[in-house]
């Protein structure tokens, strides 16, 4: 008996082990199924929309802290209420309009209306390891935030209920057709082979040329040019600086759609070039104004992260810190343009973001190593497609930009009265007050 059940034993043991080994051999070698969501690459995505969705109310401090005490609390709303409106139009019609198989490369079709068939599997053309619905959110977060970076050029004079229907309009008319040409793969400019890894043509040029229309439009503040206009609270800026800064590598390496080599690029890339733009930007006021000022630094390591922006995942580290560069110089002289022609971008938005966003992109058809090639490499082509890139968001987003403000105008009107521009918007708009002392 002992010699039968010690004959068993083994033979179970056997059995046993050889199971596990070919248990262990399938896993190891086995091959990712065609369609399966990745988990790590869904918590990069979703850990990216997060951080980009933070860059919001990083951008209302970095702005609310510019602007005088009196307005502090408007410009705060100009931006967060954008998580709100915009959120619910891409779910209703903007995600479509921007990723929808649409018609002709120019803007997409309702067919995801209201998030229709966006659900929890991958799709081969946008999102192939992630489920739809995390590449949709992420997008959204880019919807988010361009609408509210042109507030930045209109705060202190336009009326609340005009910023409303012109971020939902704009939205719709502007930058979801731009994200169709530019994103989706059906898109005229996608398919002519323009690049722009995390937006600079549909985030920045695009938001900045639109605030520099909405500028010249809404007319210069009471006291431009005429009497001291200061920022009432800096230390707010840099705390907006630091988020938005934190909240740009979900920004640019989110991207990548994947935890990988690519993200890992773009994230040392947009780092780098931010950091390059900073130093840049103070260093051209110590020689200039021999002061360098916290906003100098603020406003350079913004200019940086933009400019890196459509290069970020196309471009190796010494490339980085030459579009860092180029975006602390240029920034640093464009934003005194505005005194020079008399307009008044109130945050310098045209300065930063559509200045910014221009080199940014043209430079990515310079320097532009990694998955394609640039003008330093002999591509004459790519720098060629980047112009035109360039010239065509300025053009569609000047335009459609001054036909909205100007419907609004006609219909509600843009500006407040002189007497709430005196007394300030946070309580003639709003009820409120940004501080209270007791």
């Amino acid at each position: 008996m002992d010699i039968k059940r010690r004959g068993c034993t083994v033979k179970g043991r056997i059995v046993f082990w050889t199971l596990v080994l070919s248990l262990v051999s399938s896993s190891a070698f086995a091959q990712p199924v065609a369609g399966a969501v990745n988990k790590a690459d869904t918590v990069w995505v979703l850990l990216c929309a997060a951080l980009v969705l933070l860059m919001t109310p990083g951008l209302a401090l970095f702005y609310g802290g510019m602007v005088r005490e009196k307005n502090v609390l408007n410009t705060l709303m100009m931006n967060i209420v954008c998580m709100g409106i915009i959120t619910l139009q891409w779910v209703v019609i903007g995600y479509s309009l921007s990723f929808g198989k649409g018609f002709g490369g120019v803007v997409g079709s309702l067919e995801h209306a209201f998030f229709n068939h966006v659900g929890l599997n991958p799709s081969p053309s946008y999102a192939s390891t992630v489920p739809i619905l995390a590449f949709a959110l992420f997008q959204m977060m880019f919807a988010i935030i361009t609408p509210a970076l042109i507030s930045g050029a209109v705060v202190e004079r336009m009326k609340f209920s005009a910023y409303l229907a012109f971020i939902l309009l704009w939205a719709t008319l502007v930058y979801d057709p731009i994200c169709y040409w530019v994103w989706n793969q059906n898109g005229w400019l996608y398919k002519l082979g323009a690049l722009d890894f995390a937006g600079g043509t549909v985030v920045h040029i695009n938001a900045g040329i639109s605030a520099l229309v909405a500028a010249f439009i809404l007319g210069k503040r009471k006291g431009f040019m005429k009497e001291s206009i200061l920022p009432h609270n800096i230390t707010l800026t840099v705390i907006g600086t630091g988020l938005l800064w934190f909240g740009w590598f979900g920004f640019n390496a989110g991207s990548a759609l994947a935890a990988g080599k690519l993200s890992t690029l773009a994230f040392a890339t947009t780092h780098i070039a931010s950091a390059t733009a900073a130093f840049v930007w103070i260093l051209l006021e110590y020689m200039k104004y021999k002061t360098p000022s916290t906003i100098g630094f603020c406003s350079g390591a913004v200019a940086g992260l933009v400019a890196i922006t459509p290069a970020a995942g196309f471009v190796g580290i010494k490339g980085a810190m030459a579009i860092g560069a180029g975006a602390g110089a240029i920034c640093f002289y464009t934003v005194t343009l505005k005194h020079k022609f008399g307009y008044d971008d109130a945050l310098d938005v045209f300065g930063v973001h559509g200045i910014g966003g221009l080199w940014g992109a043209v430079a990515t058809g310079i320097f532009a190593s990694v998955g394609a090639k640039g003008l330093l490499l002999g591509d004459f082509a790519q720098f060629g497609k980047q112009i035109l890139a360039c010239a065509i968001t300025l053009i569609y987003a000047g335009l459609l930009t001054f036909a909205i403000l100007k419907a609004i105008d006609a219909v509600i009107g843009l500006r407040v009265s002189e007497e709430a521009e005196i007394s300030g918007l946070d309580l003639e708009l709003h009820g409120e007050k940004g501080y209270r002392i007791w």
